[in-house]
C-alpha cells in the first residue's frame, strides 16, 4: 500500500503518518513543495525512531510522482465532497491513497479528473471544518488493509 501526501504543511502530521507507515509496512510518498524542512525537529519527534523503518520517497511535484508510477497504478483521492465514502471503495494491495494539504486539501482538478476514485470520510457534524490528516490516513489505510487481508509483502 502507498500513502501519498501532496504538499504536506504540518511536520507533526507527517511524522505521525511516517510512524503509521512504518508500523503497517506502507510506502510513504512526499510530494513537494513541503511546508517544512525534513530535518524539522517536530517532524523527527512525531516520527520518533521509526524513520529508519519507513520506506519513503520525496518527489519534486505531482507530475514527477505520477509518471514514476506504473501505467496501471490506482490512485484513491481522499477529500470531502466525494461521490462515495471510503468504506465503499474496493481497495487492492498496491493502491495509492492520496491526501492533500492540511489547509486546502487536494486540487479540484485531480478530483474531477477521476471521480470514480474520489472518496471521503463522512463528517457528521456540519460545524466541524475538517479532520486531522494523520487521523484520515489511519482510518483509510486500516480499511484498505482490512479489505486486502492485512497481508505482509513477501
Amino acid at each position: 500500500m502507498h500513502v501519498v501526501l501532496l504538499e504536506p504543511e504540518i511536520p507533526p502530521n507527517t511524522g505521525n503518518i511516517a510512524r503509521l507507515c512504518a508500523g503497517l509496512d506502507a510506502t510513504l510518498h512526499l510530494v513537494e513543495p513541503l511546508g517544512f524542512d525534513l530535518d524539522n525537529r517536530q517532524l523527527q519527534r512525531a516520527g520518533m525512531d521509526y524513520w529508519r523503518h519507513v520506506r519513503w520517497h520525496r518527489w519534486r511535484n505531482w507530475e514527477e510522482f505520477r509518471t514514476s508510477r506504473p501505467a496501471d497504478a490506482r490512485f484513491w483521492f481522499i477529500e470531502q465532497g466525494a461521490p462515495q465514502p471510503y468504506h465503499q471503495a474496493a481497495f487492492a494491495r498496491d493502491d495509492h491513497l492520496v491526501f492533500g494539504r492540511e489547509s486546502a486539501g487536494l486540487p479540484r482538478g485531480l478530483l474531477e479528473a477521476d471521480p470514480a476514485h474520489w472518496i471521503d470520510l463522512p463528517m457528521l457534524n456540519p460545524e466541524a471544518r475538517s479532520l486531522n490528516v494523520a487521523n484520515c490516513v489511519a482510518v483509510v489505510l486500516f480499511e484498505a488493509l482490512r479489505q486486502t487481508g492485512f497481508t505482509r509483502p513477501s
